[in-house]
């Protein structure tokens, strides 16, 4: 018999993201639920190929996912997975392949589903990447970077689980790399480049947003404390993980309208982005009904 979830059990597992903007946003209406869970592996292997220095001379990351692993994953057959893939490259623009030829499987460059416009529906053919480093991963054909191999499905929120961290680690190198990885995965998921330029005069409040979200994180201790209460570190850290740019977008918001005398500015900013994914949409719900009812 299967038990419910109770509390925050849910945010002990590992998932697969899957970015909400591609079923909201009218650009992908004409891609099928399937080629947007496909993007949904591809993003979680890109994380892998970060971690494993699966770069080009250009820096940008690669991922290698051959068809018949996409037969495997998502349990169909050949003509199947070359539609899905031609979907989120032809019609959505969400990925570009490079063929290696010699028999050797494509590489896969899955792009940034907020910077895809309209124009980038179809392929440019004029921005094929160069410069591919391959010396160091000669792979055969049917074998990719394998998630499985890299404890990415084991039960931590962690998109790029990389071994035993916090106490159990007990190793200062493993714990700046860590670090470092986190700081890189806060920067391009919350698109931090973007938000600073947009707002150039939150740029010093942006970074600390970014190193509290990394400290947190990284933290050896088995509670972290939200707005007085303390809470599991996995149940903590599972929902900073869940953080984007709309949910930074609406704690600036929030800080810029709050009148009260914040005393520990850093317990106020981590309460804030903790609880921003669970706020957000109520709060902005709210104020359209406050809106329509003043009109």
């Amino acid at each position: 018999m299967t038990n419910y979830f109770t509390g925050g059990q849910a945010d002990l597992f590992s998932f697969y993201r899957l970015p909400k903007i591609l079923f909201i946003d009218p650009r992908f209406r004409a891609i099928s639920a399937e080629a947007k869970i496909l993007y949904g592996l591809l993003l979680d292997r890109m994380s892998l190929s970060a971690k494993n220095g699966w770069l080009d001379n250009a820096g940008r990351v690669y991922i290698i996912f051959t068809v018949e692993e996409i037969m495997e994953s998502l349990a169909c057959g050949n003509k199947k997975a070359v539609g899905l893939l031609r979907e989120l490259e032809e019609k959505a623009g969400l990925i570009e392949r490079r063929r290696q030829g010699l028999g050797r499987p494509n590489l896969i460059y899955v792009k940034n589903f907020a910077e895809v416009s309209e124009g980038n529906v179809q392929k440019c053919q004029n921005d094929t990447p160069r410069g591919v480093i391959s010396t160091r991963q000669e792979v055969s054909k049917g074998h990719g970077n394998k998630t499985n191999q890299n404890k990415t499905e084991m039960s931590k929120t962690d998109p790029f689980f990389s071994g035993e961290t916090g106490e159990d680690a007990g190793m200062e190198s493993e714990g700046k790399d860590d670090r470092a990885l986190y700081q890189n995965y806060f920067a391009q998921k919350l698109g931090l480049d973007a938000l600073m330029e947009a707002n150039p005069e939150d740029e010093d409040m942006l970074r600390e947003m970014q190193e509290l979200l990394v400290d947190t994180v990284c933290s050896h201790r088995k509670m972290i404390r939200i707005a007085g209460d303390d809470k599991p570190f996995e149940v903590v850290k599972g929902q900073l993980m869940k953080l984007n740019s709309d949910h930074i977008r609406f704690v600036l918001m929030c800080l810029k309208e709050n009148t009260t005398q914040v005393r520990n500015m850093r317990q106020y900013l981590l309460a804030s982005l903790y609880n921003a994914p669970m706020t957000m949409h109520s709060s902005y719900a709210a104020r359209v009904q406050h809106d329509l009812n003043a009109k």
